[in-house]
C-alpha cells in the first residue's frame, strides 16, 4: 500500500498526481504554495510516497548506472495504483514528478489517456533506450513541460552526462508530434531547488501550456 498525501481541495476539478520520495516530501509544502502563487484555479496535490524509487517507477530493467542498485521494471504496477486516483471523469488530471518520477510521467503519457498534461523536472531521460522509445510510440497527452538544470550534462557519469542531448532530442520531438511542449532551462545541477522546478512545471500544465 502506497502513502497518500492531499494538498489543498480535495473536491477541486483540477488534480496533480505526483510519485515522491522523502528528499521531495521535505519541499512538498514549499512547492504547494509555489503553485497556489502561479495558478488561480483551485487544484489538488495528491503527493504518492515511491518505497523503491529504482524498481517502481522504472518502465524496463536496466543495469545500474551508479553505485550497485540496478533498475527493475514496476513502472507499469505503479501506473495501476496512480490510476486508482483518477477515476472521476469530471475532475482534469496532471502527472508530473522529479528525476526518474519525470521519466516515470512522461513514459505514464504513452500508456494512457487519462492525464492532460505531464510535469516532468529534471527527468531522468538519460534511462537506457528510452529515446528509442519515443520514438517508436505514440504519447498521448497534448501538453509536456520538460525541464532540467544548466550543470545536468555536465555530470561525471558519462551516461547521465547524455540527459543534455536527450531532452534537446526529446522536446523537438514531442513539437513534430504536434504537442504542446516547452523546454526550460533552470540554473544549478540535478539536485538544485527540486521543490521550486515542480512548481514551475505543474503551473505551466495548469495554465494550459503558457
Amino acid at each position: 500500500m502506497m502513502e497518500i498525501l492531499e494538498f489543498g481541495d480535495p473536491r477541486s476539478e483540477i488534480v496533480l498526481i505526483q510519485p515522491v520520495d522523502d528528499h521531495d516530501l521535505e519541499g512538498i509544502e514549499n512547492e504547494f504554495t509555489e503553485i497556489i502563487r502561479n495558478c488561480k484555479p483551485p487544484f489538488c496535490l495528491i503527493a504518492v510516497k515511491i518505497d523503491d524509487w529504482n524498481n517502481d517507477l522504472s518502465p524496463w530493467k536496466a543495469p545500474a548506472i551508479f553505485g550497485k542498485e540496478s533498475f527493475g521494471d514496476g513502472a507499469s504496477k505503479t501506473l495501476g495504483e496512480l490510476l486508482k486516483l483518477c477515476t472521476d471523469n469530471g475532475k482534469t488530471y496532471y502527472i508530473g514528478g522529479y528525476s526518474l518520477a519525470g521519466l516515470f510521467s512522461l513514459w505514464a503519457a504513452y500508456q494512457t489517456d487519462v492525464f492532460s498534461g505531464v510535469a516532468a523536472a529534471s527527468p531522468s531521460l538519460w534511462f537506457p533506450d528510452f529515446d528509442e522509445y519515443m520514438k517508436k510510440n505514440e504519447i498521448r497527452t497534448d501538453t509536456v513541460y520538460l525541464s532540467l538544470g544548466d550543470r545536468e550534462e555536465k555530470a561525471r557519469n558519462p551516461v547521465m552526462a547524455t540527459v543534455g542531448d536527450r531532452i534537446r532530442k526529446a522536446h523537438v520531438l514531442l513539437k513534430e508530434c504536434d504537442v504542446n511542449c516547452i523546454l526550460e532551462w533552470n540554473n544549478g545541477n540535478h539536485f538544485k531547488d527540486a521543490d521550486i522546478r515542480m512548481a514551475k512545471a505543474f503551473s505551466w500544465v495548469m495554465n494550459d501550456g503558457t
